[in-house]
């Protein structure tokens, strides 16, 4: 099997690169610039962890987005939580002002023309669980029912694999450790400061579950 794999260098899509890392003869990691505030640590720690594994990235760039608004690509003040507000309602306030409209679509639209054009069998994305839970694009339904648009959008459909699919990010990191995903190299904060800020929802979300599994978080001191 061959895979496309979109890699943002988040705890849940270095995971995944893993995966498919271990499954596949062959894997394409993309990661998109959209004007996000993370874009260059993203950037960043993606070509280490494909150079980590002697892979091929491309960086693709869609400043397009930026026009979009939301909190991870304008100027607006990112939402802050408490720990105990992660699994209820302020979650999905949280949630709706870090959207990026139609994101996931784009991403797996492009990463399925490279797989088509290629004729890679797969596109492997992090979507997990927990993120399903306020982002309705990280869900089963949603890999589901891109799957059959890919039925009629392609001549030689690729399937989404989505092995994160039914986990929590506590799992996710059992997962990481057992598989040695490189975890050190993830970057799941939000900004683009040199240290995780610590504070956002991703990073509190990648606490939570570190100190949930009993492990020390490799990354903090990238």
């Amino acid at each position: 099997m061959r895979s496309v794999i979109l890699l943002s260098a988040g705890l849940d899509s270095s995971v995944a690169f893993k995966h498919a890392y271990d499954r596949c003869s062959e894997i394409l990691a993309l990661t998109f610039d959209y004007g996000q505030r993370a874009a260059a640590k993203e950037i960043e720690h993606a070509i280490q962890i494909c150079r980590k594994f002697d892979v091929p990235h491309e960086v693709i760039g869609l400043p397009w987005i930026r026009n979009f608004g939301g909190a991870l690509t304008d100027a607006s003040a990112l939402p802050e939580l408490a720990e105990h507000e992660l699994d209820g309602g302020a979650a999905v306030d949280s949630a709706r002002r870090v959207w990026v409209p139609a994101r996931n679509l784009l991403f797996l639209s492009i990463a399925a023309g490279y797989a088509e054009n290629s004729g890679y069998d797969l596109i492997t994305v992090g979507f997990d669980a927990e993120e399903a839970a306020t982002f309705p694009d990280n869900s089963s339904e949603f890999v589901e029912r891109f799957n059959r648009v890919l039925e009629y959008g392609t001549l030689k459909p690729p399937a989404i694999d989505a092995p994160l699919i039914d986990l929590d990010k506590t799992a996710i990191i059992r997962l990481g450790i057992a598989i040695d995903a490189p975890l050190g190299l993830s970057w799941s904060c939000y900004g683009s400061g040199d240290l995780p800020c610590g504070v956002c929802e991703s990073c509190l979300r990648r606490a939570r579950a570190f100190a949930e599994v009993g492990a020390e978080d490799p990354g903090l001191g990238v």
